[in-house]
């Protein structure tokens, strides 16, 4: 009960009321039996194509609900899982998850294009020296292809481990899995990583998305990396998007993909599968009209039949047979 009382009490100020060694060690004791507490979940934040407008996959987080004191902020409690070691098992358990909801969008969406998933990994994941043979067990074991999933890596977390890093990336890059270099732009040495780790996306931080609109110097920081990926032939993507000029001004730049909570915040499976049968919706109704448009200008075509090479289409779609009520609230 005390440990509890320091927990509770503590966390609020975030620790700087109690002794944070008290603090760290009674999360740590609580994390390490999380798992088998059902206490973790992951929620799915969507991760927009830009050209299309369309959701093309998700990044995996994780949160963590203690019975006691309610939600812990993962700035809070992933430092400690790194620094016990533990981010191994919560990496592992979050990868499997993740990977297992993604193979069941996969079957119920067959018609959109291959969804994807991006999962966070820690330097700490990179010394595990099982790590690339979980990755393989859990892609045969869910059945995900491994160019559906994607594994997210900071600057900062690079930098103590550089030469043993590019080994272990290379041989996951080897694998079909892509690779994201998160936070691009807040940490150190980043241009060298580009050239000697095998990285196929960027992800520029929300700290320069933010200051888009105000700030000449972020607005020109963000064009220069969108131009310099794509100049070697990687995408990017930017984070923390949470207004329709910061939106319109990262398509005028040629960012590829964006997340934000001007799509949508972190949510659970349940609700990100309802995104996916809204969109999958009204996308095949959109295409609806565009064959009944095509018919319809065929016929008004002197001497024109319909032509029939178009109908299939409208009648392979049991979307478009049934009924649909879209989900109006979240």
């Amino acid at each position: 009960m005390k440990r509890i009382a320091i927990v509770t009490a503590a966390l609020p100020s975030l620790g700087l009321e109690r002794d944070l060694r008290d603090l760290r060690e009674a999360i740590a004791a609580d994390l390490a039996y999380a798992i088998e507490r059902d206490q973790l979940s992951v929620r799915y934040q969507p991760l927009m194509h830009l050209p299309s407008r369309s959701v093309m996959g998700f990044e995996a987080l994780l949160r963590w609900r203690h019975p006691e004191f309610g939600w812990i902020p993962p700035d809070k409690f992933i430092p400690i899982a790194e620094e016990t070691g533990q981010i191994i098992a919560l990496g592992e358990w979050v990868l499997r998850q993740a990977c297992s909801q993604l193979r069941i969008w996969q079957a119920k969406f067959p018609r959109r294009p291959l969804l994807s998933m991006n999962v966070n990994l820690s330097v700490r994941q990179l010394a595990d020296p099982y790590l690339v043979s979980k990755i393989v067990g859990i892609l045969d074991e869910t059945g995900v292809p491994p160019e559906a999933l994607a594994l997210e890596l900071t600057e900062g977390s690079l930098i103590s481990e550089f030469d043993s890093a590019r080994k272990v990336l290379g041989r996951i890059r080897a694998l079909g899995v892509g690779l994201k270099l998160d936070d691009f732009g807040t940490g150190y040495s980043s241009l060298s990583y580009l050239g000697a780790l095998p990285f196929d996306t960027l992800k520029i931080d929300r700290c320069f998305v933010h200051r888009l609109l105000e700030d000449r110097a972020a607005d020109a920081i963000v064009e220069a990396v969108v131009q310099l990926a794509h100049k070697l032939r990687m995408k990017v993507v930017a984070e923390g998007v949470e207004n329709e000029a910061q939106l319109r001004r990262l398509v005028d730049l040629g960012c590829d993909i964006a997340q934000g909570y001007l799509f949508s915040e972190p949510v659970t499976a349940e609700i990100a599968e309802h995104m996916l049968a809204d969109e999958s919706a009204a996308q095949e109704l959109h295409a609806l009209g565009s064959i009944l448009k095509a018919c319809s200008n065929s016929r008004r075509e002197p001497g024109a039949e319909m032509r029939p090479h178009l109908l299939p289409a409208a009648n392979s779609s049991p979307a478009l047979l049934g009924e649909f009520s879209p989900i109006t609230s979240r």
